[in-house]
């Protein structure tokens, strides 16, 4: 018996010991979403340029905190908050110089990608060449992606060719390049819909490296991006001749295009050569139809493909919901897409951006400022942080509706959450706003925005200077002048005319 209750205290004293595991890492858990908060808002907030970044990093960021998980969630949500990528940089760097720190691919992609869309190509070089030198392993096919499609975007067609064979012969020196490489160069055009370029590319290069079904998606996918139907259709044609077999993505790329021009007829026809052929739908697939059953408003479609989802025993996520709400917004029925909503979290799958966009643009067209308001205030209340898309289109309406007070408190509560908002949406709050002679928010919202590294319009401030000379008020304009002139020393000019200013 004293042998029995001995084994039954050890089972229970196992349990316990495994009970407060689990609540630790619950709680542990909790903290580090806390502490990233934390120190997203502090580097966001932190005065740029007046003050270097490192001292206050020192100081807040104890090198035992900086875990791969922490700084890749950090450099995330700095990603998200349109921080100044400076910023980034050096915290990246800050974390680089920490011994404890062992760096992830996912951190320094990001890095890279901060840096890469706000133009500081010249940085983002450096940082590519320095972790060349010091984690040579971190470089993989996507922060070469990164990288060309950012040049791609806003360099011309021979500075993207020279930045890849800088890449080559460079940064991944010792690496020989096949056709994934090759990949990532025609994808980097093909996504900015540069398909003159794409096509040259590939004639150009397709003899050194041999294309496969992926290269030839990539292309395919290229010129559905640019909306051309029977180009889509030609390049098919075109793939088939030159030996590459179709393949499941191949479908999914040319029901998309069908379905974006409602052609909704014919993408239903390509789902039925496609299972002929031996490729079984894919959740999305029946995701792109239901958006197409949507633009063509054929919502009785749209609802009979979202059941079928479950019919083919796959799961609906938050894009399949998205694409049966978005139809429903469509035909004007909000009151059924507002109860879809309630589903969703009634089934715990998450609402983003995509479901409150188009939330909020069915509740425009129906409720007005009541419903806008009412769903907005519901999504402060989660914490949720709107893209950049949609906080613009809330700003406008705001305004146009005589709700300044609600723009003014969007922008305060993105602020909060260490966002830097769009300029566009400073542009509408400050012209709201200096209607209503409310000069002072005026001035102070642009502050925030200036000092968190972000320059304002040519708009707004000459808005403002005239307003601030009227009022007799010389000091707060020059101290205006003051931080953009610190500012446009810091930030990139327009991209260069010479290879050596660009790369």
């Amino acid at each position: 018996m004293m042998l029995l209750t001995g084994r039954n205290c050890k089972i229970v004293q196992h349990l316990n010991i495994c009970k407060r595991q689990s609540v630790a890492l619950f709680c542990s858990s909790i903290e580090m979403g806390t502490q990233i908060e934390r120190v997203v808002r502090m580097i966001s907030d932190h005065p740029f340029p007046d003050q270097p970044l490192r001292p206050t990093l020192q100081r807040q960021i104890p090198p035992t905190a900086l875990s791969p998980p922490f700084v890749e969630n950090v450099l995330g949500s700095l990603f998200g908050a349109h921080t100044n990528g400076l910023k980034a940089y050096e915290f990246f760097k800050y974390c680089l110089d920490c011994k404890l720190y062992v760096p992830s691919s996912g951190a320094f992609d990001k890095t890279l990608h901060i840096l890469a869309r706000m133009r500081y190509l010249h940085k983002a070089w450096e940082l590519l060449e320095d972790i060349r030198r010091s984690h040579p392993s971190l470089l993989t096919l996507k922060s070469m992606s990164i990288m060309l499609s950012r040049i791609a975007k806003s360099q011309s067609y021979e500075v993207t060719i020279e930045a890849f064979e800088k890449m080559e012969k460079d940064i991944f020196r010792g690496k020989k390049f096949g056709t994934n490489e090759f990949n990532v160069l025609l994808r980097a055009f093909c996504t900015q819909r540069q398909m003159k370029e794409a096509r040259s590319v590939f004639h150009k290069m397709h003899p050194r490296f041999p294309p496969n079904t992926k290269t030839m998606n990539i292309l395919l996918l290229g010129f559905k991006e640019s909306g051309d139907i029977t180009a889509v259709e030609l390049f098919h044609h075109e793939m088939i001749r030159r030996g590459f077999k179709p393949n499941s993505v191949t479908y999914n790329i040319r029901i998309d295009v069908y379905c974006k021009k409602g052609c909704f007829g014919d993408a239903l026809r390509l789902l039925e050569e496609m299972e002929r052929a031996g490729f079984s739908p894919s959740l999305e697939t029946i995701t792109t139809l239901i958006h197409g059953a949507g633009v063509a408003r054929n919502i009785s479609k749209a609802k009979h493909l979202f059941e079928e989802i479950l019919r083919r025993s796959l799961h609906p996520d938050t894009g399949a919901y998205n694409a049966l709400l978005s139809s429903l917004v469509r035909s004007k029925d909000v009151h059924a897409a507002a109860q879809l909503m309630e589903e969703m979290e009634k089934r715990n799958i998450e609402h983003d951006n995509v479901t409150y966009h188009n939330m909020f643009l069915g509740l425009m067209r129906s409720d007005g400022i009541d419903g806008v308001s009412a769903l907005y205030t519901k999504m402060v209340k989660k914490n949720f942080v709107p893209k950049t898309r949609t906080v613009v289109m809330l700003m406008k309406f705001f305004c146009q509706n005589s709700r300044v007070d609600l723009g003014l408190d969007l922008w305060n509560y993105l602020v909060e959450k260490g966002h830097c908002p769009h300029s566009h949406s400073l542009d509408l709050l400050v012209t709201a706003l200096c209607a209503r002679g409310r000069v002072e928010e005026s001035i102070a919202c642009s502050k925030q925005m200036l000092e968190r590294g972000r320059l304002v319009s040519e708009r707004v401030f000459q808005m403002l200077e005239r307003l601030l000379v009227e009022m007799g008020e010389s000091e707060k304009l020059e101290e205006l002048e003051c931080l953009i002139q610190k500012l446009k020393q810091l930030l990139p000019s327009r991209p260069a005319d010479n290879m050596n200013d660009r790369i």
